[in-house]
């Protein structure tokens, strides 16, 4: 059977569908990127936004005017929160809920999923087969915070985590196959071991990995600000944990801060960011921001972009709020129109390019390891690579080699559109 996947949204759903990918090649299906080549199509949604909702509708309205035949399974948040939307598009067979994914892959084939084995699928799963030599990595699922904007709670369920073995032995298996960075991912990653009783869960999994593969890199996903203590950041005296953190801050005004049930203040915000740059020089810190919402004023507004300026972010995520279905911001008094939240995402977006090129800018002339994750082209002078630094500066070369799946290092340049010009100064043979 010929299957297309289609991953909307976070880093977790796309880790979820490469897992999906690796069981079903294991089963001798075969992964097409063409939809109009798929005996079955799966769709792994979003529901973060409106606009994520609208998004999901339009990708399988559209899958299925390219294969009329192929039956799709939808799956993912959108598909727990509101099913019968998506029921009634044309082509949609199947819905599965997020409490049911794991076993996805049975429905669909009908054949049980059998642990991993390397030597039958070796070849299909090298990575850069699908344009990324990182593995991401689900460690937990579920959430159990109540920010009063975030419908994940509702779509994921309480929060759980894997057992640690099992995802030691997953890093492994990646490992073996090639791939030479694995990206932990979850809904609320920093609370891994929490429903087992491990406050410092997400750490003792991080030891573990780094004591017991070989993986050359090991990245984490977003984590939220009140998991993480100072000594955290003891980590990164091991160099193969990768120097980039992603702490969402949401607002810098402590008043809105409130109303979302954030369970952090800018002045503890403040203080983890110190912490982190001090233990862990040249990292790249970024955050997700929300822009609008419920009852926040001008005056909020002023207030967190001050906070923002002087956290000197190295990027941002900027959201204009988006009320969800079944969570109390939604409720709320006092929402704010969608032209403000225009005008005030405008002023973040351009903050948040001004912090990447200045970050990045910090590097012109330093040499740095360099992970080549895809070709984006050639010329004439040879093949365009693209990779990531540890400390995910975007890094781009022209080489007469294709250097995907490679760490080499390479003297940062110039930077320009997102990313810097690179030059590899150690080839290998």
């Amino acid at each position: 059977m010929k299957v297309h996947l289609r991953t909307l949204g976070c880093r977790l759903n796309q880790s979820e569908m490469d897992t999906m990918a690796r069981q079903l090649r294991q089963q001798g299906h075969e992964i097409v990127d063409d939809p109009t080549q798929a005996d079955a199509v799966v769709v792994n949604t979003c529901a973060v936004t409106q606009d994520a909702t609208r998004t999901n509708r339009l990708t399988v309205r559209e899958l299925h005017r390219a294969n009329t035949v192929a039956p799709i399974t939808v799956t993912g948040c959108y598909a727990q929160i509101a099913p019968a939307e998506l029921q009634v598009l044309p082509g949609v067979a199947r819905i599965v809920d997020n409490l049911h994914k794991d076993t996805l892959v049975e429905m669909l084939t009908g054949q049980p999923v059998a642990p991993f084995e390397i030597e039958p699928i070796e070849r299909d799963q090298r990575p850069g087969t699908y344009g990324r030599t990182r593995a991401f990595v689900k460690v937990q699922d579920g959430c159990d915070n109540a920010c009063t904007f975030c419908v994940t709670t509702i779509a994921r369920g309480a929060g759980r985590s894997r057992a640690l073995d099992e995802i030691v032995n997953e890093i492994r298996y990646l490992h073996a196959l090639g791939y030479r960075e694995a990206v932990l991912t979850g809904v609320h990653l920093g609370s891994y071991g929490h429903d087992r009783g491990e406050r410092d869960g997400l750490a003792q999994l991080v030891r573990a990995i780094l004591a017991d593969t070989d993986m050359p890199r090991l990245r984490l996903s977003s984590l939220e600000p009140w998991d993480l203590a100072p000594d955290f950041f003891d980590l990164w005296q091991n160099r193969r944990l990768c120097r980039h953190l992603h702490l969402p801050l949401q607002s810098g005004c402590d008043a809105t801060l409130k109303r979302m049930l954030r369970r952090t203040t800018p002045a503890q915000f403040r203080a983890l960011m110190q912490a982190a740059r001090e233990r862990i020089p040249g990292a790249r810190i970024t955050t997700d921001i929300i822009v609008g919402f419920p009852g926040e004023t001008d005056t909020e507004f002023d207030t967190s972009l001050a906070f923002i300026e002087e956290m000197n972010f190295a990027g941002m995520h900027v959201f204009r709020y988006s009320k969800r279905p079944g969570t109390a911001a939604a409720r709320m008094r006092n929402h704010v129109s969608e032209d403000v939240k225009k005008q005030r995402s405008a002023r973040l977006l351009a903050l948040a390019e001004a912090g990447e090129r200045r970050f990045c800018e910090r590097f012109a002339g330093h040499t740095l390891a360099v992970l080549w994750e895809n070709i984006a082209g050639a010329t004439d002078a040879g093949f365009m690579n693209v990779g990531y630094t540890d400390n995910y500066i975007r890094a781009h070369c022209i080489h007469p080699r294709v250097l995907t799946d490679h760490i080499t290092p390479a003297r940062l340049e110039q930077y320009a559109d997102g990313q810097m010009k690179a030059t590899p100064v150690l080839d290998f043979a």
